[in-house]
């Protein structure tokens, strides 16, 4: 799966392509690991001014005309939003019989949790945005943060999205962004007739006939340890698995460039890290492509319920679909009955968490002029989507004349203030 392979016509060009390719790739290998000691031993030269990614200015759309009243009210509801979202955590180094007390004491407050008008709606909502458009591929993402944390980066993730799959539909799982806000933030696809929408998940019902139905009916209760995590991002890496159970498709993360068409991927998941002899050592839970009801899902939630650990860092959701994954490759039948795809990291981590500072920036130097061309031209090839690693990189500006800045410039649709997010 990793080997590259080139037809010759004559010994001259053959000769002349191996040395081309090797040149290309020794380029690529020597300045990958120039670009990381640098980007780790000046990791600050990457950090901007600000200390918290730039909302969506109104370059992108008109203020929508609302009363005061109403406006007053979705103010209020964004407060809140932000108030839930760093104060639904709870305090370090608490037994855990303290911190199940202090969740049964905050459960009224966790609004992910709570069905509404909207959430009661969401199978039908979904089914009519569905239902009512010829969707060539469908998405699925999902956004816990606050509305106005949704920011440039993530909006080029949605042009990316649709530069490269015109008639895509894209659902968003959110509460926050299904409101006026939200509605605004993607008035600039929406308008030029773009698949998007913002739907408010009912987990009820998503998580209803499946492995993790009674572990989410204890979780309502009370009666688990949410871990130190905020339980919010637990939940997402469950819903992407319940949301792609019940009506398949893709699910992205919001922090990807998206550069190739993904209508010929099917039930695929993809490597992050790759041992000498190329077998996969990590997988990722960042882009996830499965057919409805597929058994490997199945198998994730079924995980999911059985070692839930809201204290460890991916362990429900990389670390997880590592375990399963790995105990299926030795037992290479049920593998081949489940039929599933592992892709190699070139099609969606093609950079790991490290070395990402180095996608972000340019120096002034024939090498490293050399080493982005290079890089350019290997992502051109096998890969499908660049996972930017947000937690790593969202505070580090991006260049002109930087990988990601390149890839941002030839990909997106309105392509605002790409060197100034």
């Amino acid at each position: 799966m990793f080997d590259y392979y080139r037809k010759n016509r004559t010994r001259k060009i053959h000769l002349f392509s191996v040395l081309s390719f090797a040149l290309i790739i020794s380029i690529v290998t020597f300045s990958d690991n120039l670009i990381s000691n640098f980007s780790s031993s000046h990791s600050i030269a990457f950090v901007s001014k600000s200390s918290s990614q730039q909302p969506l200015q109104s370059t992108f759309v008109h203020k929508p005309n609302f009363s005061k009243k109403k406006e007053t009210h979705i103010i209020k509801e964004e407060v809140q939003d932000i108030d839930d979202h760093v104060n639904l955590v709870p305090p370090f180094n608490l037994t855990v019989e303290q911190r199940i007390s202090w969740f049964k004491k905050k459960l009224p407050e966790f609004s992910i949790l709570k069905s509404s008008r909207l959430s009661r709606q969401f199978n039908s909502r979904v089914n009519k945005f569905l239902n009512s458009r010829n969707c060539r591929v469908k998405f699925f993402m999902t956004w816990i943060s606050p509305a106005n944390t949704f920011g440039r980066r993530e909006f080029f993730a949605l042009e990316t999205l649709f530069k490269s799959h015109p008639k895509g539909c894209l659902i968003i799982l959110s509460r926050t962004l299904d409101t006026p806000r939200g509605v605004k933030i993607l008035n600039p696809l929406t308008e030029l007739g773009y698949n998007v929408v913002s739907v408010t998940p009912e987990l009820s019902f998503l998580f209803n006939r499946t492995p993790v139905e009674t572990w989410y009916a204890d979780l309502k209760k009370g009666n688990k340890d949410p871990g130190e995590i905020p339980l919010a991002q637990n939940l997402s890496n469950l819903i992407r698995l319940a949301v792609l159970y019940k009506y398949g498709g893709v699910y992205l993360d919001t922090d990807f460039i998206i550069l190739k068409d993904f209508s010929s991927l099917r039930n695929s998941i993809g490597a992050q890290s790759v041992s000498a002899n190329g077998n996969w050592t990590r997988l990722n839970n960042a882009v996830l492509i499965f057919d409805r009801k597929h058994p490997l899902l199945y198998k994730f939630m079924e995980e999911f319920a059985l070692s839930f650990d809201g204290n460890k860092w991916g362990q429900n959701g990389p670390y997880l679909v590592s375990r399963v994954v790995g105990r299926l490759k030795m037992m290479s039948t049920e593998k081949y009955q489940l039929n599933f795809t592992v892709l190699p990291p070139i099609s969606f981590y093609p950079v790991d968490w490290v070395r990402i500072p180095g996608f972000f920036m340019k120096l002034n130097t024939r090498t490293h002029s050399r080493w982005i061309d290079a890089k350019l031209l290997q992502l051109s090839g096998e890969t499908y989507g660049v996972h930017l690693w947000n937690k790593q990189s969202s505070n580090m500006r991006i260049e002109k004349g930087s990988i990601i800045g390149r890839l941002i410039s030839d990909h997106c649709l309105f392509c605002k203030d790409i060197y100034s997010s």
